[in-house]
């Protein structure tokens, strides 16, 4: 699993996840996760799931966890790109209720 960091502008960063979110994958993406909580100033952080296949509880739990220290820290965050099972797995935990998801392209939630 790899992340990359996109720089769109001073306001959004996008944080691309390349492979599967699952139990090693969140671990792998743990301290890229605490580095953009941290040390990015961006106001809008775009999570793009293209490249995602597979999410299990593990990736749930990370999402959720950077979505709550980045509302702590008054930032906003997004899920887009979301397809497949990632899609299925938010629909059935209602994670759109909480976190937007594809709401770039509201057809697809």
């Amino acid at each position: 699993m790899e992340l990359r960091k996109i720089d769109l502008d001073t306001t959004t960063l996008t944080l691309s996840i390349f492979g599967n979110l699952d139990a090693a994958g969140s671990r792998e993406a743990q301290a890229d996760i605490d580095d953009v909580i941290s040390n990015y100033g961006h106001q809008e952080i775009e999570v793009d799931f293209s490249q995602v296949q597979f999410l299990d509880s593990s990736g749930v739990g990370a999402i959720v966890y950077m979505f709550k220290r980045l509302t702590e820290r008054e930032r906003n965050m997004r899920l887009e790109n979301v397809s497949g099972q990632p899609l299925e797995i938010m629909q059935l935990l209602r994670i759109g209720h909480a976190i937007p998801v594809n709401s770039k392209n509201p057809t697809n939630s």
